[in-house]
């Protein structure tokens, strides 16, 4: 093996840090949004909503008991999404902690409104908050994508 007594020159040093920034930026312009794993996680936030119809709210109310269930099934996705897209989840950077801390909030909230709506007997009326859900997650969870590209995209 040869070592180079001499470092680069400053010319020849910027000019290899520029070809690795657009090596960045074209890798991350060329990842692909993968919409139909993004729509699992709003599947399984309007699964989760909907229980709220299931259930007897009141005195003796018991949630229900697909807690579980839902964390294993939106890790998998996240493992599907890593595994296609190579980005990771841990450095999101503040736009897509933001988008997941809604998201959390939001279906907590759609599905007290789903518990309310149950209460007075309006079991249909959980069909949208469902959709809502569906919706909300979907949409956030693509925010956070984007916002995790960006951040690679940034190094």
């Amino acid at each position: 093996m040869e070592t180079n007594p001499q470092p680069p020159s400053r010319d020849e040093a910027i000019h290899t840090l520029k070809g690795l920034s657009a090596d960045r930026d074209r890798l991350a312009a060329g990842i692909r949004i993968p919409w139909l794993l993004l729509a699992g996680f709003g599947a399984v936030a309007a699964w989760w909503v909907s229980a709220g119809a299931t259930t007897s709210p009141g005195e003796n109310y018991e949630p229900p008991a697909m807690g579980g269930l839902v964390l294993a099934i939106v890790l998998v996705i996240t493992y599907l999404i890593r595994k296609k897209t190579g980005i990771r989840f841990k450095r999101m950077g503040l736009q897509a902690g933001l988008a997941l801390a809604s998201i959390v909030v939001g279906c907590l909230a759609l599905f007290s409104i789903s518990l309310g709506l149950v209460s007075f007997g309006l079991h249909w009326a959980v069909t949208l908050t469902s959709i809502t859900a569906f919706t909300l997650t979907t949409w956030l969870a693509s925010v956070a994508y984007r916002s995790a590209a960006q951040n690679l995209r940034r190094g």
